[in-house]
């Protein structure tokens, strides 16, 4: 499904239709803006944005975050407080869009990086209070592939597409060195209603195959393996 099919689903956000697909890249590989940020979770406060003139304000605003893992290193609260940093924040299309154009697209990433599209106050950590009773849905994809679905995926939430209100805390992309996995994160991991609208919305934004595996894993069981994405304690669909 591309950009234009989705936002025409939702008038409300029709600035979405904007074709950015000629979009500019910065220089290193190593980071997502060549206007990166380098205050990290801990030090980051609430944004204040402020739309511009004629803008399309979205009804959240959101925070887009940098991480990258160091090989081998096992994940603590601490350590990843320090090594998650902010590139920006955007309440419009049109901030949203300027942000964007700056951000390396995913076959572009180095091994070991996450980037996180996160509504502002909501940390992307399991231990955050809106994260720490929901879990997300996981879908892994062939290296080459991530690029239109981490975008469409981005589209759906920002045009509140997945219609399910707060439940929403944000969208990760994670760039592996024989895959890339996109997570979608809600509050409640217990709602089956809630979680399953989620998972059809993902597939249908990332125009899925209906073979596709989807797992769902909650944060409580990350917390306890201290895993993202290994299949420990997973429904998959």
């Amino acid at each position: 499904m591309s950009n234009h099919t989705m936002a025409k689903d939702n008038n409300r956000y029709a600035a979405l239709e904007q074709d950015q697909t000629d979009t500019t890249t910065s220089e290193s590989s190593e980071t997502p803006s060549s206007q990166a940020q380098q205050n990290t979770i801990a030090e980051h406060p609430r944004a204040k944005c402020v739309p511009g003139p004629g803008e399309h304000v979205l009804q959240y605003t959101y925070s887009v975050w940098f991480a990258k893992k160091p090989q081998g290193a096992q994940r603590s609260a601490v350590n990843y407080e320090q090594s998650i940093k902010l590139v920006g924040s955007f309440c419009t299309v049109e901030q949203f869009w300027h942000l964007y154009s700056y951000m390396n697209r995913p076959n572009d990433l180095g091994n070991n990086v996450d980037i996180h599209v996160f509504k502002d106050g909501i940390r992307p950590m399991w231990e955050d209070d809106a994260n720490k009773h929901g879990g997300k849905w996981i879908v892994r994809l062939r290296k080459g592939l991530a690029a239109r679905c981490w975008e469409n995926v981005i589209m759906a939430m920002l045009g509140e597409q997945f219609m399910v209100g707060d439940e929403m805390c944000g969208a990760v992309l994670s760039v592996r060195y024989q895959e890339d996995i996109i997570s979608v994160w809600n509050r409640t991991s217990s709602d089956t209603g809630i979680t399953n609208r989620i998972r059809d919305t993902m597939s249908r934004a990332c125009t899925l195959p209906t073979n596709t595996i989807m797992e769902y894993k909650a944060h409580t069981h990350s917390l306890r393996d201290n895993s993202s994405y290994r299949n420990t304690d997973v429904f998959v669909r």
